[in-house]
């Protein structure tokens, strides 16, 4: 019976079953990829190339065919991770996707609805705006827990820190998957909002008067006098409009644009979200973005890189 041994440290160890499999795998695989360096190579080029005009490709897209652009992506965003939880039986997410498309299909339904009632607009910013900060909260939890696992203060707790890091992608998917549908989601309700009321025209300028003391996002008075079933206090953008604080804040992070609802003069961020604990909602926003990108178009880039290997023969 042949015996492996393995030379570790001036000393013969007897290789384990488990281990004999293991260097016997690698052996193969050394032996499959024997002179694939040059193939590999290729390949790197191949997902470089692909990387490189999908992107232009998809700058181009979003340039001269938005709507297009932002159907499909949302589309993707909202079909892609369902379709790969149901094939990997992953029924925890499929749940909460389950709870929150129903929730959110609802909050669309009443922000569809024509005539749009009173208090619509706020409850549609609400649902959002909770979605939105759940999100936030859930990459501060996950940040804040993989730091005390980099500083070893996990051991205080638990021997193991796997299962916590485990947790923490989780959490970090969930907050980051349903924060950036949600904003998607936000962002279309917000322009069918704002143009039912009709202070607000995408294509051109609102051919409605804006009256005084009255917020463009929501159609209520901004006069906390008269409006006392829900007062709330007024902002002021540089253009001289005036809005609801909640509603403007909304607008502007949560529904993603950065003009005035009416006159589409640029909104200065800067100024409207001055607090020093305001700043990282807007890093976190385009945190959301890129995670967008990661989960609709870079599998998408990817599959097509494959194929493109698979016609060329590299493996």
């Amino acid at each position: 019976m042949e015996r492996k041994l393995l030379h570790v440290g001036g000393h013969n160890h007897e290789l384990s079953e488990k281990e004999k499999v293991w260097l016997h795998e690698q052996e193969e695989w050394r032996e499959e990829h024997k002179g694939h360096d040059l193939m590999h190579a290729e390949m790197l080029l191949v997902l470089l190339a692909a990387l490189f005009v999908s992107q232009i490709v998809l700058i181009l897209w979003k340039q001269k065919h938005p709507r297009s652009y932002n159907l499909v992506s949302l589309t993707g965003l909202w079909i892609i991770p369902f379709l790969v939880s149901c094939y990997h039986y992953y029924w925890r997410f499929v749940g909460c996707w389950v709870v929150f498309s129903l929730v959110t299909g609802h909050v669309i339904r009443l922000a569809r609805c024509k005539p749009l009632g009173g208090k619509t607009p706020r409850l549609v910013y609400r649902w959002f705006q909770f979605m939105y900060n759940a999100s936030y909260g859930f990459g501060i939890l996950s940040y804040t827990i993989m730091m005390c696992i980099l500083f070893g203060l996990h051991l205080l707790f638990v021997d193991d820190p796997e299962p916590v890091v485990d947790f923490c992608i989780v959490i970090f998917f969930y907050g980051g998957y349903f924060g950036v549908l949600g904003r998607d989601l936000s962002e279309l309700c917000a322009e069918e909002m704002a143009s039912t009321i009709g202070y607000y025209d995408k294509d051109a300028m609102s051919s409605r008067a804006l009256e005084e003391s009255i917020c463009a996002v929501c159609g209520q008075s901004t006069n906390s006098a008269t409006n006392t079933a829900d007062p709330e206090p007024a902002y002021k953008l540089s253009c001289g409009h005036v809005f609801h604080d909640y509603c403007i804040r909304g607008w502007c992070i949560v529904g993603k644009k950065q003009i005035c609802p009416y006159c589409k003069e640029k909104v200065d961020l800067q100024r409207l979200f001055s607090a020093p604990w305001e700043k990282p909602h807007m890093l976190y926003g385009r945190l959301l973005d890129w995670i967008r990108y990661l989960i609709v178009w870079h599998p998408a880039i990817i599959i097509i890189a494959q194929g493109i290997n698979d016609y060329l023969g590299l493996k």
